[in-house]
């Protein structure tokens, strides 16, 4: 449900919270003042304001944990992504600048990038890797393992290169792994539902002045819903509004010219 939700265009996120927020107002309104039930419920007249303190704290701590979660997942994804074309430079600049003839190796490496953006990039936006990529990459790690590389160019260059090829590919799986976490989403859910309550308990002071309760429950549901879009809106670093763009990966093209 809560993938379903983030997995909505920026305006369908902020719409749907807005059903549900603004709703609610409306709904505790008429049920506060329009409904049978009104009797009762003013009955409930007299908490005094600091009650709807306790929800609208957790709300507050739990919104801002999950906010600067979803903010150091996207730094990781970037700094993931960014560790990843800096060790794929540094095979291809490695295999030109040694002595031995690395064709074979810089083939692999530029049928890698090329996976790497055209197949494994759009796949991340749905929480997998590309099958085709995990391919490319053992490919061009068995071409450089070849003990004839470290004969031909030496052991240091080889060893340098093969360095360099493993620290990419742990670059990639922590990329891989930041785009299938979904460990947020029930987070989400309690966050949500905490802002339902804080609703309710804001409501439960102002009982006796129905313009002041409107109001005070719209000014919260508005920072609830445009709080709450923003952050959903960054929640996966390699789909959405505010998505990562291959942009290292894609300059590597420039090196092997493809």
């Amino acid at each position: 449900m809560i993938r379903a939700w983030l997995d909505l265009s920026p305006f369908g996120i902020f719409v749907s919270l807005g059903v549900l927020y603004f709703g609610t107002v409306l709904l505790l309104g008429m049920v506060a003042f329009r409904s049978p039930l009104a009797r009762p419920v003013q009955s409930l007249n007299g908490i005094v304001a600091p009650f709807f303190n306790a929800s609208a704290v957790l709300f507050a701590l739990l919104a801002g944990f999950l906010a600067n979660d979803v903010g150091d997942r996207s730094r990781q994804a970037n700094r993931a992504m960014q560790t990843e074309a800096g060790e794929l430079r540094n095979v291809y600049t490695l295999s030109v600048a040694s002595l031995s003839d690395m064709a074979a190796i810089r083939t692999a490496w530029k049928a890698y990038v090329n996976s790497v953006i055209t197949d494994e990039w759009p796949a991340m936006a749905q929480g997998h890797e590309s099958p085709r990529t995990s391919a490319a990459y053992d490919e061009m790690l068995n071409k450089i393992s070849d003990p004839g590389n470290a004969r031909a160019s030496g052991a240091a260059v080889h060893a340098a290169i093969l360095n360099a090829a493993v620290r990419a590919g742990n670059a990639r799986n922590e990329r891989l792994a930041l785009a299938s976490d979904h460990t947020n989403d029930l987070k989400w859910i309690v966050v949500i539902v905490l802002g339902l309550i804080t609703l309710v308990s804001i409501g439960l002071v102002h009982l006796e002045r129905p313009r002041a309760f409107m109001t005070a429950l719209t000014v919260f549901a508005t920072a609830a819903v445009i709080t709450l879009g923003f952050v959903a809106l960054q929640e996966y670093p390699f789909y959405g509004a505010f998505r990562l763009s291959p942009g290292p990966l894609e300059a590597l093209r420039a090196l092997g010219g493809t």
